[in-house]
């Protein structure tokens, strides 16, 4: 199973923004984009995405910027990642003018199906907290900001 992009430049934002917040240092869009060598436009979608699910607060302004919330926080990764990816199935056996002929009898959707949901209960057992941390900043140095006081 692979993940979308979009999934994982919203991760990465996530993991991004709790090293960042752990050091006392603020992020914005236009930093993740040339951290995460992706367009400003591909960023703000994800950013978008996930201040619609409560996971990032974003702040216009010259003190503006990007932050984690603590429901972002301490979120399970894969129900993160159900949300980001949407419930598609992990082959499409209806797809395109000819459907599959094995679809009467076939056991290999539901076979997929519990695969896919064994790797997300794998995932819920870790956080963004988990995967992320000042550690991380040196390692990606991207040119963050100090928060105003």
């Amino acid at each position: 199973m692979q993940l979308t992009r979009f999934t994982d430049l919203g991760l990465r934002t996530m993991m991004l923004l709790a090293a960042a917040d752990s050091d006392g240092r603020r992020i914005t869009t236009r930093t993740i984009a040339a951290g995460a060598d992706a367009s400003e436009n591909h960023i703000a979608k994800a950013v978008a995405r996930l201040a619609e699910l409560g996971m990032v607060n974003a702040r216009r302004g010259r003190v503006g910027g990007l932050e984690l919330t603590d429901a972002g926080r301490h979120a399970a990764l894969g129900r993160l990642v159900r949300q980001l990816e949407g419930d598609a199935e992990v082959i499409d056996c209806t797809g395109g003018a000819q459907p599959c002929p094995l679809i009467p009898a076939c056991r290999l959707r539901r076979v997929l199906a519990e695969a896919k949901e064994a790797f997300y209960r794998q995932l819920d057992g870790y956080t963004i907290d988990d995967l992320s941390g000042s550690a991380l900043l040196p390692v990606i140095a991207l040119p963050l900001e100090r928060k105003p006081r």
